[in-house]
């Protein structure tokens, strides 16, 4: 693998192609694949989310056995990033995951969506409080999948105890919460007190997290344990205007953002890495070095691909 090109951890869907739409071909799969690399891409984490267990498993295999048949594909794609459905149902916390489908952590289905996978699964995110026992974070950190609070309303001490469990990541920190929380004791504040015991990843196109918080986050955490990431949609490398994906209708803004019509929540990004990148060192003031570690070589070094 080339070990100058992006690394994104979180790509729902890409050049108008959704990795989570029920027929997923393999034309689709290759020209969604070929945009990432034009764009600078060198492989992903395709992302899975929130549905029925069944429905979840069915799309996994899919990619799986198209990956199998096309080279461009199996180059892209190092594996999967199942975000959802153990996560916190509360309004806020949610997204813009479906409800009917959100349910607490549990071993069998957990099960169900690794066979599905086929030895691909990375990352799964999940809410630490939505998982008894921390059974399913240490049946995941057992077999060596990385584990990530995400979309959460964990405590301090529940948070401590996951990360005794096997968590060692937060998914997009700043983004899968309400936008008014208590000012201090909140999602935010308790992740990044234990930001010396887990890893970060971030949204950097000045929507999901304001370009001045994102600056701070970053210092917290430390530059060294945190990661940029697109949360790439379908509509991701084709530019602003309005799409429909699945059972949304989207507008996408000029800052690459996706949301609802009525611009009451977002749903993903339309950002490319390349201009993730961008707004580190124009709207941040990083270095080319530094927007570098954060979008190619700390991802890579997450995933054991620089070893």
């Amino acid at each position: 693998m080339n070990t100058s090109g992006y690394i994104d951890l979180q790509v729902n869907g890409y050049g108008g192609v959704d990795f989570n739409q029920d027929d997923l071909t393999a034309e689709a799969l290759h020209a969604a694949c070929e945009a990432l690399r034009r764009d600078g891409v060198d492989g992903i984490l395709a992302t899975i989310i929130t549905e029925d267990i069944e429905r979840m498993a069915r799309r996994l295999g899919r990619i799986v056995e198209l990956r199998q048949r096309d080279l461009a594909a199996r180059e892209m794609i190092i594996g999967f990033h199942i975000e959802g459905p153990f996560i916190n149902p509360a309004d806020g916390y949610r997204g813009a995951h479906p409800r009917d489908a959100v349910r607490p952590a549990d071993l069998d289905p957990m099960q169900r969506l690794l066979d599905a996978a086929a030895g691909l699964a990375r990352i799964v995110t999940l809410a630490p409080e939505c998982d008894a026992g921390f059974r399913v974070t240490r049946m995941l950190a057992g077999r060596d999948v990385l584990v990530a609070a995400g979309h959460c309303d964990a405590s301090v001490d529940e948070l401590k105890a996951a990360i005794d469990a096997g968590l060692s990541m937060f998914t997009h920190l700043g983004n899968g919460c309400p936008m008014v929380m208590r000012r201090h004791d909140n999602i935010i504040q308790r992740a990044l007190s234990l930001a010396n015991r887990l890893r970060f990843s971030f949204i950097a196109d000045g929507a999901h997290v304001p370009f001045a918080a994102l600056g701070n986050y970053l210092r917290l955490a430390g530059f060294e344990r945190s990661v940029v990431v697109t949360d790439a949609i379908a509509p991701a490398g084709r530019g602003p205007g309005r799409y429909t994906l699945g059972r949304w209708d989207l507008l996408i803004g000029q800052d690459l953002a996706a949301r609802a019509p009525d611009g009451s929540h977002l749903v993903g990004s339309a950002l490319p890495m390349k201009q993730a990148c961008n707004n580190l060192v124009e709207k941040l003031g990083l270095s080319q070095q530094q927007a570098e570690q954060l979008t190619s070589r700390n991802p890579r070094s997450l995933l054991g691909l620089d070893r």
